[in-house]
């Protein structure tokens, strides 16, 4: 599980370098804009799962490429 977390943390565009090259860019691009959308209350402080669990709240909300992303790798 801990793996996935890293995997979502690059996704949602975590600044640090080792959580960036998680990821693809297409899949970091599938959810940046959910992220700003729905999670821009939330900071990098609050760690990985504060992005996991603002995005599951909105999952339903969420545009199809970035359920895709999640849903592919088990999120």
């Amino acid at each position: 599980m801990s793996l996935r977390i890293l995997l979502l943390a690059a996704l949602l565009g975590a600044s640090s370098m080792a959580l960036a090259q998680l990821g693809t860019p297409e899949e970091q691009a599938a959810c940046r804009p959910d992220v700003r959308r729905f999670c821009y209350r939330v900071n990098e402080s609050d760690g990985p799962m504060a992005f996991l669990k603002c995005l599951q709240e909105h999952r339903e909300r969420l545009s199809a490429r970035c359920r895709a992303v999640l849903d592919s790798h088990g999120v």
